[in-house]
């Protein structure tokens, strides 16, 4: 029996000094060589996986991002106190030229000023869409013209029915960004626009093109 017990005692020293090299060295023989040591002395650390995935998304939060172009579609639904009513869309593709389709009846034959005006505000009537659309603040001209409003979108003319269709491709009136046209209102005048060059004291200020007979709200639309 005691010599069981001093085998198990044995064994269990070995377990220990393995487990513990502070224990091992403390019981090495004078005589015994070191055991070698690593000559390494940095210092290793293995991240939680939490930090792992911290770390993935800062590197992927400094890689450029990549925006993919796409059309963007816009309406107005012209309408007013007399027949005169219409449909005008707009499209614009990237951060190109804005592509403008107008379809407008029940006007007399001849050409009407047609202009976007500031806001999109009808409470009372195309009177409260106040002046053109103007954010340089220059004067009123022709859609050619490089001295504009950027709500100058010359005229449209009705034929002997009374129907005026027409496409305008402006690069004044995009659908986003700062100076973006959505929430604006497109509105039709009862006479020609003189493009600024008739001389009258309205001129340069609308063209002189009269009252207004229909106007709209330009709202997006899905693409």
């Amino acid at each position: 029996m005691q010599a069981a017990l001093a085998a198990m005692a044995a064994h269990t020293l070995m377990l220990s000094t393995y487990s513990s090299p502070t224990l091992f060295s403390q019981i090495q023989s004078p005589n015994s060589h070191p055991l070698p040591h690593s000559s390494f002395h940095g210092l290793s650390v293995k991240l939680p996986l939490k930090s792992q995935f911290q770390s993935m998304s800062l590197a992927a939060a400094h890689k450029p991002l990549t925006v993919v172009a796409a059309t963007k579609k816009a309406v107005a639904v012209l309408k007013g106190n007399s027949s005169v009513e219409g449909v005008v869309t707009l499209s614009q593709e990237d951060d190109g030229p804005t592509t403008v389709n107008v379809r407008i009846t029940g006007l007399t034959p001849g050409p009407h000023g047609f202009h976007l005006h500031e806001y999109g505000d009808t409470t009372n009537g195309c009177i409260s869409t106040g002046p053109h659309f103007n954010p340089k603040n220059l004067t009123h001209g022709a859609p050619e013209d490089e001295i504009r409003h950027a709500g100058d979108l010359g005229n449209i003319v009705a034929n002997a029915d009374g129907v005026a269709e027409a496409t305008i491709v402006d690069n004044q009136i995009p659908l986003t960004g700062p100076n973006a046209v959505i929430g604006r209102a497109l509105v039709v005048h009862e006479l020609v626009d003189d493009l600024g060059k008739g001389g009258h004291e309205l001129s340069l200020s609308t063209g002189n093109a009269g009252g207004r007979l229909a106007c709209g709200v330009v709202g997006l639309t899905p693409v």
